[in-house]
């Protein structure tokens, strides 16, 4: 049988997530790195001799053709970027934030999806094993009813973090940045959100942009959840600490959320699920049972997700449109924290 060809992928930016994405590639069976774009090339790009560099899109389509590009320029780019790969029917996989604004979001879903043309969006945590074992307990009801949920996103961005400009400017805070992808993995666990409370304060680095804020969120299934996120603090409780998924971070054996329902509760990342076995009642004896789950790399799995869709063998993990919905929750966020109001999701 004849082995199907690598699909060509493209990745525009090299830039901290870009040159992940590129080592990707590099290294996924299903694909290969047809060309890099962004303003300059670079040499210290390990396997990346004789890749192709150009300084656009335009100049990379007049050149050759791949079969998809992963979108990782700055935020504010990313509608004009993912605009240009659906005019040139090129499906693209665009990194979190979809867009900087519901409007340009929303812009950007319709055009693919009259277009026909696969958008993907870059929340990889959904892809992390992890988190599909922890969805399947949930749907299979061992919890029961979801009555609330924790999660904690703290660590401390160093000073030299915020010599880049952007980064002390609006939209480039923790709540966009960071908490975004927590946001997201609640919705894929606990459902969709309907209404947001927010507070945020800079009283710590004083930068336009917040460095700590704490959200709650109403559910339609009816659960509360709260998220505290600051890049101020010194702490274990985070995504990038506890789940080990970037070995560019310290491991940590502790938890960043809690999912509690009627009959159990669970732990992320570590997978304990804590139940009375007899029955829920705090006289109770109450139990550890720990899952077990084989670690993969989610942003390899995203990679091999985004050439099945390309072949035609899958669908979207993270869709366009689930990116823009997750926006949607973060608009709220923002807004409420800046009223002091409840405000209902879009």
């Amino acid at each position: 049988m004849t082995q199907p060809r690598p699909i060509r992928l493209a990745v525009m930016g090299a830039g901290m997530i870009g040159r992940r994405h590129i080592a990707q590639v590099l290294a996924c069976a299903q694909a290969s790195l047809a060309a890099i774009v962004d303003l300059a090339p670079r040499a210290d790009l390990p396997g990346t001799a004789g890749v192709p560099w150009y300084s656009n899109l335009a100049a990379m389509l007049a050149a050759d053709r791949p079969d998809g590009v992963l979108v990782a320029t700055p935020n504010r780019l990313h509608v004009e970027n993912g605009l240009a790969c659906i005019a040139a029917g090129l499906p693209a996989l665009i990194e979190k934030p979809i867009a900087e604004d519901i409007a340009g979001a929303e812009k950007l879903v319709s055009a693919a999806e009259q277009a026909s043309v696969p958008l993907l969006v870059g929340h990889h945590r959904r892809h992390n094993p992890l988190v599909q074992q922890a969805r399947q307990v949930i749907e299979s009801g061992r919890l029961g009813r979801i009555v609330a949920v924790h999660t904690t996103c703290w660590f401390y961005k160093p000073d030299a973090y915020f010599d880049v400009a952007w980064r002390r400017e609006k939209g480039a805070g923790p709540v966009i940045v960071n908490m975004i992808h927590d946001v997201d993995l609640l919705r894929f666990l606990c459902g969709e959100v309907l209404s947001v409370q927010a507070v945020e304060t800079n009283a710590t680095r004083g930068h336009a942009v917040e460095d700590t804020a704490a959200v709650l969120l109403r559910f339609a299934s009816g659960a509360l959840g709260t998220i505290t996120v600051s890049d101020t603090v010194v702490a274990p409780w985070s995504w990038e600490f506890t789940s080990g998924e970037n070995p560019a971070y310290t491991h940590t054996p502790e938890i960043c959320t809690m999912i509690g329902g009627t009959r159990g509760s669970l732990t992320i990342p570590r997978l304990d699920l804590w139940h009375h076995p007899t029955k829920p009642d705090w006289w109770e004896p109450l139990v550890r049972e720990p899952m077990a789950v084989e670690p993969q790399d989610p942003l390899a799995l995203q990679i091999a997700n985004f050439c099945a869709v390309i072949a035609g063998q899958a669908q979207p993990v993270v869709s366009g449109r689930e990116g823009l919905n997750t926006l949607k929750v973060m608009a709220a966020i923002k807004q409420a924290a800046a009223s002091g109001h409840v405000v209902a999701v879009a």
